[in-house]
């Protein structure tokens, strides 16, 4: 039986789907959080919600017949599936222009008041990436599916539940220099994860529908502003040095080999474009959501985690 007060999350134990749940049912909304793994993902899950307002669902099969029986409990679905890179060929396929397309047809089966995906921002010159181009085919799909969609497109999330910040306090706690790729100009717009949790459930709560909605915080930064405001945080000395595009390549690609790579090929080449508002669509701003959460604050609230002595270290001048 369908609840109107039901939101359906999928990718529910990502950072995002974490703040999600908590900002939902702390608010008496009903949320049925769909993972792959209960056994590995269920506890840290189930911490983040208010007790009696949370369900857990394992999905290991993403056919029609399963995502169907999920669409008639829930009034909203939200996607937050995403991947950084590829295990398999067509990994980005499958999971940023397949999955989507099916979830956005079966929410409009299942009548759904609304279907809320998230996507990228700054994707849109990125012709050259398998990435940018399996989240636009993903977006079109979903515009030709259900026309009352709400996309939004992120700049950066971050958090201490990140795998931006986090990783690169882990590497300049531990590495004497770090590259810079073009040069470290890029420029990004990084925005909070609770921030962009109040964004969507300001979303629902305010039945916005048909919306493509560029989702950034309030500062803009290059990449080596980035790098430097966390070698601030984490009271460390660094040497940025910008590496050629060459030996940037061939570096990417030896970090293919990992199981979890560090850089690969197809995001060398996402970082060339500016991850900044592209002025085609509205802001989070422009309706009134606002996003107050400044970098330098929020990193201070975790980064003594990478700190050689922890949140009582003393701070030193940092020089680069």
């Amino acid at each position: 039986m369908k609840n109107q007060d039901s939101i359906l999350i999928f990718g529910a134990s990502g950072q995002i789907g974490k703040s999600l749940i908590r900002k939902f049912t702390k608010n008496n909304y009903r949320v049925i959080a769909v993972t792959r793994s209960i056994h590995r993902k269920g506890y840290q899950i189930k911490t983040q919600s208010n007790y009696g307002y949370l369900e857990l669902e394992e999905i290991n099969s993403f056919n029609e017949e399963n995502v169907s029986k999920l669409m008639q409990r829930c009034s909203v679905c939200i996607n937050l599936i995403g991947i950084l890179f590829e295990k398999k060929e067509d990994d980005f396929k499958l999971m940023h222009s397949d999955l989507p397309s099916l979830l956005s047809h079966l929410a409009l089966k299942a009548s759904i008041d609304q279907f809320i995906h998230l996507s990228a921002l700054g994707i849109e010159s990125a012709t050259d990436s398998k990435y940018a181009s399996s989240k636009l085919n993903g977006e079109k799909k979903i515009r030709q599916n259900f026309p009352r969609s709400v996309i939004l497109k992120p700049s950066i999330v971050y958090s201490v539940d990140d795998n931006f910040t986090t990783n690169f306090m882990s590497l300049l706690s531990k590495l004497p220099i770090m590259p810079l790729y073009y040069q470290g100009k890029t420029k990004f717009t990084p925005i909070h994860v609770s921030d962009l949790a109040n964004i969507i459930f300001e979303i629902v709560r305010k039945n916005i529908i048909g919306e493509t909605i560029e989702c950034v915080g309030p500062e803009v930064f290059t990449f080596k502003e980035i790098l430097q405001k966390i070698l601030k945080s984490i009271n460390k000395k660094r040497l940025l040095f910008p590496l050629p595009l060459v030996l940037a390549k061939f570096n990417a690609r030896l970090f293919e080999i990992m199981p979890k790579p560090l850089l690969t090929t197809d995001q060398l080449k996402l970082l060339k474009y500016d991850n900044v508002v592209s002025n085609k669509y509205k802001t989070n701003f422009d309706i009134k959501l606002d996003a107050k959460k400044k970098f330098d604050n929020e990193i201070k609230q975790y980064s003594f985690n990478w700190t050689s002595g922890g949140q009582f270290s003393k701070k030193i001048d940092k020089v680069n």
